[in-house]
């Protein structure tokens, strides 16, 4: 399961056009349109594809590939076209290319990452503090909480926020 963010305003302009499902059409041979912006198909050595944007907007995508045949020339190219197609689909659904794909992915790794980060910086600092007030602490772990779920719905972005909140407990 891979997670893309998509630039704003695409996802209502991708709908308007027809949904998700109109867009694989172009690239892909199989496709079954699943109705709310979701489509599951294949395509070549991509044996199962399945997509959908969560509620923040983000493209989900599940894909099965099957590797080709390395020594047949001709399963090398239908290989190769298959990548292309997936890249291109991606490209238009997204709004990004690779590279800025690669780019939002890091950004986005780097927000749950801090707000881990800052979790662990308040339960260090609230151990070894022997100054911190019962509210604080009380704030924190309902910051804490709140982080954690965030976390656990994927939702980096809120939970990096709610960090740097919990960050400005302590300072």
């Amino acid at each position: 399961m891979e997670r893309f963010d998509v630039k704003r305003g695409l996802v209502k302009q991708i709908t308007e056009d027809g949904g998700l499902g109109a867009v694989a059409k172009k690239y892909f041979e199989v496709v079954n349109d699943n109705g709310n912006n979701s489509f599951s198909g294949s395509h070549d050595i991509m044996t199962s594809i399945e997509a959908h944007f969560n509620d923040s907007g983000a493209l989900i995508v599940d894909v099965k590939n099957i590797p080709p045949n390395f020594e047949d020339k001709e399963a090398m190219k239908i290989a190769q076209d298959s990548r292309k197609r997936w890249t291109q689909f991606l490209d238009e659904v997204t709004g990004y290319n690779s590279k800025q794909r690669g780019d939002k992915a890091k950004e986005w790794a780097k927000k749950g990452s801090k707000a881990k980060s800052a979790i662990s910086q308040a339960l260090h600092f609230m151990k070894v503090s022997s100054n911190v007030s019962d509210e604080i602490k009380e704030q924190a772990e309902s910051l804490i909480a709140e982080i954690n779920s965030c976390l656990e719905n994927n939702d980096f972005t809120k939970a990096a926020s709610r960090g740097e909140k919990l960050n400005k407990l302590f300072q």
